[in-house]
């Protein structure tokens, strides 16, 4: 999974994510408002790289201004391991 650059840069170091706002199983789902409490994502850094770049092109009508600026965003891949404590939050059943 690649998500905005984790602040660690080795790789191989098991990074805990707690801030997580939707968990999904085979039968039930929970639903954080605004986050699962409890909830805890363990995941391994896989290597740190940079997106696609962006660019950014600005100009004004009539006057001859014209700006073409650009950037590569930073972002990791990481490894999912497990999903802990999300058991407390009430559960919605699928159908």
């Amino acid at each position: 999974m690649q998500c905005n650059k984790v602040t660690t840069t080795e790789h191989g170091i098991r990074v805990i994510l707690n801030k997580v706002l939707l968990v999904g199983t085979k039968t039930s789902t929970y639903i954080g408002k605004p986050v699962v409490s409890n909830a805890v994502v363990h995941a391994v850094v896989e290597e740190q790289g940079l997106n696609k770049k962006v660019i950014v092109f600005k100009y004004k009508k009539k006057k001859n201004y014209r700006r073409n600026i650009g950037h590569r965003q930073p972002n990791t891949r990481i490894r999912i391991i497990g999903i802990t404590g999300y058991q407390d939050s009430p559960a919605v059943t699928l159908s």
